[in-house]
């Protein structure tokens, strides 16, 4: 059993009998840093399609059938010692009073002889009848993926052939692979189309640095979807000519200015030099970066904050501030999605924002962004779209 932060809840005897970990070991801690993939093997995906099975329950409410996956697990007492496993999931919510998912009940089934007996045309060390159960499990699994993906094409169709089009390319992002300390999260508003104005991206650049950001653009749907699209792109052409920061939003404002819906969107970015351990930054109507110290205080990096993109009739170079860091803390970018509610002031938000990261000091960057969404009730989306870029810092990138 998960909590929405993916951390280990409970679980049962089976479990630990088939991963080899004691309760003891597993309660308490997050997922995938029990569990991570295999480093050994270049094209192990386990743990990030199992993410995102966790992910699509968290955002539905519900429940997920894996396919079969192949997911190696360290041995116990040698976490640098992986053991070959192949796996048949189920993910289903277990929703709160107020209809939102508050725990993920996780059941695997160990298909590891099944599909070495496969593989080498051998019987399995198992039992006829347990070997006979096993494959009509895999049937019936089979059958329901069938059911429900046809389902949901028939659902969607053309809107969430579109959707899901424009945000995997308007959002990937290469620079982020050789980052493993900077997680990003995207989630769109409630009962929106699967695509928002809001965007996140990072930007390699020479000499041991490199920049992330976010923005928002003003407006949901396909229209708000290609306007963030642009000025995603543009922005990132420019950080790679200009020097720093506020130049590059000053050519995404002159740029905003010829782009229709573009007016009033909002952009932050944050350049990290990791030789001289500086944030350099400039916002254009954003909310402010956090920087979390490891002993819980939080800093706002609200010195260089100017008007949203297009907002001048006439061009004003855009202002720029640094601030140091210490390795060991953790920036945070986000969209006003996290931190805005109907009827509150901001200054609350940002308040509820700033304790929420106090207790999550010890937090790895991926952990930090699923515990993040979890504490603030936004694991399932709200009322706005959400982007953030949680950058565990370091000495280099």
């Amino acid at each position: 059993m998960l909590g929405t932060d993916l951390v280990i809840a409970d679980a049962n005897w089976a479990f630990c009998e088939v991963t080899g970990f004691s309760r003891a070991e597993l309660v308490g801690q997050y997922l995938f840093e029990v569990f991570p993939d295999n480093p050994a093997d270049p094209e192990a995906d386990g743990a990030a399609t199992l993410k995102a099975s966790l992910h699509r329950v968290l955002a539905s409410g519900q429940t997920d059938h894996m396919t079969l996956q192949k997911y190696d697990i360290p041995v116990p007492g040698n976490p640098e010692v992986f053991k070959e496993r192949w796996w048949s999931a189920i993910n289903v919510p277990v929703l709160g009073p107020h209809g939102k998912v508050a725990w993920i009940i996780h059941r695997s089934e160990d298909m590891t002889d099944v599909v070495r007996a496969r593989r080498t045309a051998h019987q399995p060390p198992v039992s006829p009848g347990r070997e006979a159960a096993m494959e009509a499990e895999l049937y019936v699994r089979a059958r329901q993926l069938q059911q429900l993906n046809e389902e949901l094409r028939q659902a969607h169709a053309r809107e969430r052939r579109i959707a899901v089009a424009l945000q995997e390319t308007m959002l990937h992002t290469p620079d982020l692979a050789r980052h493993p300390n900077v997680a990003v999260r995207y989630l769109p508003a409630v009962g929106a189309l699967n695509v928002c104005g809001d965007w996140y991206d990072a930007v390699d650049l020479p000499e041991d640095r490199f920049a992330v950001a976010v923005g928002d653009v003003v407006g949901h749907g396909l229209m708000a979807a290609t306007v963030m699209g642009r000025l995603r792109s543009a922005l990132s052409a420019a950080t790679r000519t200009v020097h720093g920061p506020a130049q590059a939003l000053e050519v995404l404002g002159l740029y905003a200015r010829s782009v229709e819906g573009a007016l009033a969107a909002t952009a932050v970015q944050v350049l990290v030099d990791c030789h001289s351990r500086l944030l350099i930054y400039s916002s254009a109507g954003h909310p402010p970066p956090v920087l979390l110290h490891p002993d819980g205080s939080c800093e706002l990096l609200d010195q260089a904050t100017d008007p949203p993109l297009g907002a001048r009739p006439e061009h004003v170079p855009r202002p720029q501030a640094n601030a140091t860091y210490t390795p060991g803390d953790t920036l945070i970018l986000y969209t006003d999605g996290l931190i805005e509610r109907r009827g509150e002031d901001v200054d609350a938000g940002l308040t509820r924002l700033t304790s929420t990261l106090a207790t999550c000091t010890e937090f790895g960057a991926e952990h930090l962004a699923d515990a993040l969404l979890a504490r603030l009730d936004l694991t399932s989306g709200g009322n706005d779209d959400i982007a953030t870029v949680v950058v565990r810092l370091e000495t280099s990138p």
